[in-house]
């Protein structure tokens, strides 16, 4: 029997559906490596901008005839590892709840899977707010955002639009989990867009948690990196509140490049970037060099996103779909948060 298939249960009978959608997002100050895996809470803050691209769309119904939670992704049984994380969360909630039911959970996702282009941000995000109206929690956007975390740090960002800060936290414990959640920040005089460069859209060989495992115990650069970090947000919250997208870029950019290399220290080393990942930050800093303000930002993958102004999107996305046939590219602008859809049972 497919192991996969029989993570789903026969399901007779569910109740009203509640229905959310949730878009990722991209750190321009990274998150990199947790102090509490079990609460998700992170080493350090971290800062982004959630995209209007890349949706995902979770349903959740409620029902108390199957004898486990059913979980499908794109209409197929979702992969195991994917089905455990996703019970783990609503275990959380059941545990908020006091109730019981099982949950038949439809995701459709837009975005590739396992490719460092923050699809558990937006599944977790979406999954959050369906799951916490189904089951009747009643949550603030602060408190939502807590929850979020829980399924996937990066995913409490993407309750919010625009650009998020993520509030590491202070203590460990309930005072870790109440201090850090996220919260939007105002960006008023910018007008930003990310390029996405897809360079590889297949699941990456090593997922982000357990390369941050590895780099937080190997890695003789990661407690510098952390303590950089700290200096790069409130940089990058400086910068923002003055509107200078330049600043921002150098910003986002050493902070990424910072966190790779935290990774290829690690032993053994992680190395997420691919030669054609390189030729695109090549080209980044040839478009720098023609007074293009552009600046790359990676996560835990092979695809580049590029910072630039709004005005200048079209001719960027151009000149790095020019860099090989298999790029693909794609123009993102800040995004809304997570939101319900009409109907259901929301």
């Amino acid at each position: 029997m497919n192991p996969e298939a029989a993570m789903v249960p026969a399901i007779l009978e569910t109740g009203d559906g509640v229905t959310a959608v949730a878009h990722p997002n991209i750190a321009l100050v990274k998150y990199w490596g947790k102090r509490d895996e079990s609460l998700i809470l992170p080493a350090t803050g971290s800062l982004s901008m959630t995209l209007n691209l890349y949706p995902t769309t979770t349903t959740v119904r409620l029902t108390t005839r199957a004898p486990a939670d059913s979980v499908t992704m794109n209409s197929r049984p979702a992969p195991r590892q994917t089905h455990l994380r996703v019970e783990r969360f609503l275990n959380t909630v059941r545990a908020f709840t006091g109730r019981d039911e099982r949950a038949v959970v439809e995701t459709t996702n837009t975005v590739p899977t396992g490719a460092g282009l923050a699809s558990s941000a937006s599944g977790f995000a979406a999954l959050a707010t369906a799951a916490a109206t189904a089951f009747g929690l009643e949550l603030d956007p602060r408190a939502l955002s807590r929850l979020a975390r829980r399924g996937s740090g990066s995913a409490c960002r993407s309750i919010f639009g625009g650009l998020v800060v993520w509030h590491a936290g202070t203590g460990d414990g309930a005072a870790g989990d109440r201090s850090s959640y996220a919260e939007p920040i105002d960006a008023e005089g910018l007008d930003p867009a990310l390029i996405i460069a897809v360079v590889d859209p297949a699941p990456k060989a090593m997922s982000s948690r357990e390369a941050m495992r590895r780099t937080i115990a190997t890695s003789p650069f990661y407690l510098p990196w952390t303590t950089v970090n700290a200096t790069d947000l409130d940089a990058m919250r400086a910068a923002v509140a003055r509107a200078d997208l330049d600043a921002m870029g150098e910003i986002a950019e050493r902070s990424a490049f910072g966190m790779h290399a935290t990774m290829l220290a690690a032993r053994p080393p992680i190395r997420y970037l691919s030669p054609l990942s390189l030729s695109v930050l090549d080209r980044v800093v040839a478009l720098r060099a023609d007074g293009i303000t552009a600046y790359a930002t990676m996560d835990a993958g092979p695809n580049v996103k590029v910072l630039c102004a709004r005005t200048d999107a079209t001719r960027i996305a151009a000149a790095i779909s020019a860099v090989g046939q298999h790029i693909s590219t794609h123009v993102a602008l800040p995004g809304p948060g997570a939101a319900l859809l009409p109907g259901g049972g929301s």
